[in-house]
């Protein structure tokens, strides 16, 4: 989710307002949607940052070696025509900054969601 906020420029899922309904949607798949404009090499390692199965995620190792690996050049052009939506956040608000425990007893197996899911 890193990742998302670096290209979005605010945290991902900030329309939600009932954090177990979040929960549910993430272990169900769900992921904000990428910004347009994202580097396709960027993008497919965000991607596979997000795979329900952790086995399958990149290490930081390897997070690093990839990152590397991107062309300069080809980053930085992309990265300056991203799409950017100036929203106004309120950065003040206390779901951002306060803690919670949550109890939500036995959750479901985490999946990754279809492309239509995505919609």
């Amino acid at each position: 989710m890193l990742m998302w906020e670096i290209s979005f420029g605010q945290p991902p899922f900030m329309d939600y307002e009932d954090e177990h309904i979040l929960v549910y949607n993430i272990i169900d798949g769900i992921r904000p949607k990428i910004v347009p404009g994202t580097p396709l090499e960027y993008k497919n390692l965000m991607k596979e940052c997000w795979d329900a199965d952790p086995l399958k995620r990149p290490d930081a190792n390897a997070l690093n070696l990839d990152y590397q690996n991107m062309s300069d050049e080809l980053f930085k052009s992309e990265i300056d025509n991203l799409e950017v939506n100036k929203v106004e956040v309120n950065y003040t608000s206390s779901r951002l900054f306060t803690s919670k425990i949550h109890n939500f007893g036995n959750l479901p197996e985490p999946r990754n969601a279809t492309e239509e899911e995505q919609e």
